[in-house]
């Protein structure tokens, strides 16, 4: 996989690797864990979600520009790493208000700032030169892949965790419960909420014991269920120590841009001062004015969130298209145009893919099945996914046209462990629990496995002439991630939207097979496959020299303002109708996807 890559790229994986597996940890269980441990609403827990995941990637514009100016990329990356740890050493604490947790989610988002950008500018960097620069796709494709084999485990390891802690404390799990034990604690529940909490009461205790008080009850469960999540926390921490480890020991092998010397003409933007202090003016009036003109429009239509916050989110965007804009050469102005392009694109895929982990995990926790049976059980336990992995693995090395030695081992490995998939399944009941974090380890899952057959299919089509271009793959990611929610709409037709509810938690009946969301994570999926490692080498291909880190702080700001729309999701969750919701991010796509082949050729010329 790494061959004829420089050497660095192995430790920017392993580095991306260990920090992914402890951010995914904590995304896996976060919009859960503020509803359990605080009794937020889903449009709150949302706003909260959104503005979090704003700030990851927004924050990357400032590690940017700190690494732009001083040239020393690996320091600020070390020291995003040691301020992200801080962030997850504070939300591990138990039982701390709601102020100090989002404290630490924003220490978080500030050390990942100064992280994320900058490590992925450097994994360009590597790729400059003749000798690499046409392996450059393929080597982002593999980083993805870096961030997604930690992403795989965080799930599996959130749910154990917490599923652990409550265990020991004689409790089962049950992801609707904490939203009826908080409603007993407000003193806001009704009679018939009230009889649905005795039942799910009695069959969340170990001891089959009926609950007697069930005041008493809530404010426990509440306290265990979201300490577990705590501890989740602390798990992510060691991940932080394990990427800073391989960062500190081997950070030698990646380019040092501090020692390069870049030259910029006289009368270069970057030596007019005027120029660029003109620039900052318009920037910043223009992020007022936008932000104005957003609250204006939420004050008009009665949607809160579109408050003078949202529109600064948007209003930042702006200044920075701005801002780089008017400070761009006669020469530059070509490419940043078109990355500005790709980054309005870049907006709505995020703003619908993201939605994963908020209104896609809603859906997980209340519609799909909470128990499942022995061979769909093999795809919710760590051990029994692993050995499904090694089958489908052996299988693919025995039908490969290979020599006859790896051919007869890859039968080997698919019959040995073919048939502890089968051990599992016997050992297993015809009912197992499944809890709603597990389905975010299915995307990170996907993109390892697909990874190197679609590596594999650019490969073969680049030898004959046909690889389609970076812009052109990114626009076929958007048209494949509006069928990945069209999945989800299809399974929603029947079922009753949260607005029909009145607070009730759907019983089992009302509930559909876990096989219709692993189906839209894995179309999901191949769409990030076909958009974000290709935006990210679009992207260190296209930008000027002096703008490296800038600029993958852009595509960054523009993941950020995508995150931050994710409240479109949570603001009609409990309003309109759930195949209504999923047809909002079809369009979205689906338009993305259009305006990109719009101006294709346009986005084709500035990669020569």
């Amino acid at each position: 996989m790494f061959k004829n890559h420089p050497k660095g790229l192995i430790v920017a994986f392993f580095t991306n690797m260990g920090e992914r597996f402890g951010f995914y940890t904590m995304m896996a269980i976060l919009v859960l864990f503020l509803q359990a441990r605080y009794g937020l609403s889903e449009a709150v827990a949302g706003d909260y979600y959104s503005w979090f995941y704003f700030a990851i990637y927004a924050l990357a514009l400032l590690g940017g520009m700190l690494a732009d100016w001083t040239k020393k990329y690996k320091f600020v990356i070390l020291l995003g790493q040691i301020i992200m740890f801080a962030g997850y050493a504070i939300i591990a604490l138990p039982n701390m208000p709601l102020a100090v947790a989002l404290a630490g989610l924003f220490t978080i988002a500030l050390g990942n700032g100064f992280f994320k950008g900058n490590l992925q500018a450097v994994v360009g960097q590597m790729y400059d030169t003749e000798k690499y620069k046409h392996l450059r796709d393929r080597a982002f494709m593999i980083f993805y892949m870096g961030i997604n084999i930690g992403a795989f485990f965080a799930p599996f390891v959130a749910t154990g965790v917490r599923g652990w802690w409550l265990k020991i404390h004689g409790l089962e799990h049950h992801g609707g419960l904490p939203a009826l034990c908080h409603k007993m604690m407000d003193g806001t529940i009704t009679p018939e909420n009230t009889t649905q909490l005795q039942e799910l009461a009695n069959s969340v205790m170990l001891n089959h014991e009926p609950v007697v008080d069930l005041a008493a009850f809530a404010q426990n469960y509440v306290n265990v269920f979201s300490t577990g999540y705590n501890w989740a926390f602390a798990i992510a921490a060691v991940g932080m120590i394990i990427s800073l480890l391989v960062y500190i020991l081997f950070n030698k092998t990646l380019p040092n841009k501090e020692k390069q010397i870049v030259e910029v003409k006289e009368k270069s933007a970057d030596s007019n001062a005027s120029k660029k202090t003109w620039g900052l003016a318009l920037a910043f009036g223009l992020m007022i004015i936008t932000s104005g003109l957003i609250h204006l429009l939420g004050w008009a239509t009665h949607i809160v969130e579109l408050d003078y916050k949202s529109g600064l989110a948007i209003g930042l965007f702006v200044a920075f298209v701005t801002y780089i804009f008017t400070n761009s050469t006669k020469e530059e102005k070509p490419r940043v145009g078109a990355l500005i392009m790709v980054f309005v694109v870049v907006i709505f895929f995020w703003m619908s893919f993201h939605q994963n982990g908020l209104t896609l995990t809603y859906f997980a926790r209340d519609y799909i099945v909470t128990k499942v049976g022995s061979f769909t059980y093999l795809f919710f336990n760590l051990e029994s996914i692993l050995c499904v992995i090694a089958t489908i693995a052996g299988a693919i090395l025995a039908l490969q046209n290979r020599t006859v030695k790896q051919r007869i081992i890859g039968g080997i490995i698919f019959l040995l462990f073919g048939a502890v998939c089968y051990y599992f399944t016997t050992r297993y009941s015809a009912e197992n629990p499944i809890g709603p974090e597990v389905f975010q380890s299915f995307n990170p899952l996907f993109i390892v496995s697909l990874t190197p057959l679609v590596m594999g299919v650019f490969s073969w089509l680049n030898k004959r002439g046909k690889e389609p271009s970076t812009p052109k793959k990114i626009g076929f990611g958007m048209v494949i991630a509006a069928v990945g929610f069209v999945i989800v709409l299809i399974a929603s037709i029947n079922l009753v939207s949260p607005h029909l509810l009145e607070g009730r938690v759907p019983t089992e009946e009302m509930r559909v097979s876990p096989y219709w969301l692993m189906s839209s994570y894995l179309v999901l999926t191949i769409a990030e496959l076909f958009l974000s490692p290709m935006g990210l080498s679009f992207v260190s291909k296209v930008a000027p020299s002096r703008f490296q880190g800038l600029m993958q702080g852009g595509w960054l700001l523009a993941t950020a303002v995508g995150n931050k729309l994710l409240f479109v999701g949570s603001l009609m969750w409990g309003r309109i109708d759930l195949y209504m919701l999923w047809g909002i991010f079809i369009v979205c796509c689906i338009l993305s996807a259009l305006f990109i082949f719009s101006i294709l050729k346009r986005l084709e010329n500035a990669t020569k």
